[in-house]
């Protein structure tokens, strides 16, 4: 793919070091880059800036932001991609989301971008790094806010009580492959200071949204955006494939979460299913989602959101 607009990156150093991620002797991951990528539209007035939160190095890097590019440059819109310097990032420490909120303010300085019809977008980790992200903003007093209009959560987990326990069932019944069951579940329990039956409350308030939480204190960090889920529940895939129940699928938490927004008083939410039909990757996971949404008539969607404002 090629792009006439405007591309600025910066990136910082590769560290010379490894993340534990388990806990075998070889369960380590080298650190990536941390830095951005802003693509501006060429010869237009910014209005509005899409925020993906991307790792730089694993996922083809801003392989998901590349995909709004044309869509946002046609309507004055910038596309800005930040890394932080953990692999996999799941933002569990404080450091990863501060400089994130760092970059995230120079590049609005720097470039002059208008603080106002802000989107956060994303699928898998990129989208729960944004709900992270959020909340870490809206706790502190930091001087530089963003003005956030809306978000766009793509087929990803928000209950980390429920992925524990699809993960720990993932390894008891040995049918797939374990990589990312093991890794998650170790990551959790390490960053969270134990499992959900020892330490609930640490694992409801990493969540989003929980099913098992009488209070989900999150949700009220989101009940003034707009907010448009897509979901893929690729039910048979899930079950011929990964011998996965209903309860393992991050359609349950999308949907869970829209209704305690409405609960909350959100009138602004919508749910957008993605049927066989709709995706003709052979592989049903979050990414192959973002790949097959519509992504003009999304762009028409922010538009919508924008012009409320």
């Amino acid at each position: 793919m090629s792009f006439s607009q405007e591309m600025a990156e910066e990136y910082n150093p590769l560290k010379n070091d490894s993340l534990r991620i388990g806990k075998d002797p070889n369960d380590l991951l080298p650190y990536i880059q941390s830095g951005y990528t802003l693509m501006l539209p060429e010869n237009q007035k910014v209005k509005g800036v899409l925020i993906f939160l991307e790792d730089s190095g694993y996922d083809k890097k801003n392989n998901s932001a590349k995909q709004m590019y044309n869509q946002a440059s046609e309507e004055g819109f910038a596309v800005l991609s930040v890394s932080s310097e953990i692999p996999f990032d799941f933002y569990f420490s404080e450091s990863s989301m501060s400089s994130t909120h760092h970059i995230i303010e120079d590049v609005f300085l720097k470039y002059k971008l208008p603080n106002t019809n802000v989107f956060f977008l994303g699928a898998s980790l990129v989208g729960h790094r944004a709900m992270r992200y959020i909340k870490f903003m809206k706790e502190r007093n930091f001087e530089f806010q963003l003005n956030i209009t809306g978000i766009v959560i793509c087929n990803f987990t928000l209950d980390f009580t429920r992925k524990w326990h699809q993960h720990r069932r993932d390894i008891r019944i040995n049918r797939i492959n374990l990589w990312e069951p093991k890794f998650i579940n170790y990551m959790l329990e390490t960053h969270l200071k134990g499992t959900p039956e020892t330490v609930p409350e640490n694992y409801h308030d990493f969540s989003s949204y929980s099913y098992f939480s009488e209070k989900n204190n999150n949700i009220k960090l989101y009940k003034d955006y707009a907010v448009r889920a897509y979901i893929e529940p690729s039910i048979k895939y899930k079950l011929k494939k990964q011998f996965r129940t209903f309860y393992e699928n991050n359609a349950t938490d999308m949907v869970s979460f829209l209704a305690e927004l409405e609960l909350a008083g959100n009138k602004n939410t919508e749910l957008i299913v993605l049927y066989p039909g709709d995706n003709p990757s052979p592989k049903k996971n979050t990414q192959s989602t973002w790949d097959a949404l519509d992504k003009t008539e999304l762009m028409k969607w922010i538009l919508k959101e924008s012009e409320k404002q």
